[in-house]
């Protein structure tokens, strides 16, 4: 899940010969395309733009690796409310942005690395207890946090 300003395909700088993920839109985006070339003499040549990127790479291998301990170490339940307070922008500027995006189950399950069918049953249940809204829109509580912080 990348935010406008994010890079994807950066594996190619390092010599990777294959995609090693594919990225899909969820909601009207604008892309750039850069020049394997190009970016190089980028990076080389304009300090600011190089900041920028390396910022980015470190930002996203931290997140590399938290998904990692995530899929490792806790249940698909954990991993679904990580996901959507992800989504819902916690933890950054000390907000929550209670309105996502369109998301369906199919890319949640793909996303946590389970099925949809417990996708389903664990937003049925995150909404029975008043986690989340989800009625066409999808709205996660702060309350949601406590999935992950209790057993």
């Amino acid at each position: 899940m990348l935010e406008p300003g994010q890079f994807f395909g950066e594996g190619c700088l390092a010599g990777q010969p294959l995609h090693l993920a594919t990225a899909s839109a969820m909601t009207e985006c604008a892309i750039v395309r850069i020049e394997k070339n190009t970016m190089i003499r980028a990076l080389r040549d304009d300090s600011e733009f190089s900041q920028v990127f390396m910022a980015f790479l470190l930002s996203h291998n931290a997140q590399i690796e938290a998904d990692l301990v995530d899929q490792l170490f806790n249940s698909s339940e954990k991993r679904l409310a990580r996901v959507l307070l992800m989504l819902a922008n916690f933890g950054k500027d000390a907000k929550l942005e209670t309105v996502i995006a369109p998301i369906n189950q199919e890319i949640l399950a793909a996303k946590v690395g389970t099925t949809r069918s417990r996708v389903n049953f664990f937003m049925n249940k995150f909404r029975k207890l008043g986690f989340i809204e989800y009625n066409g829109t999808l709205k996660v509580h702060t309350s949601l946090l406590n999935v992950i912080v209790h057993d």
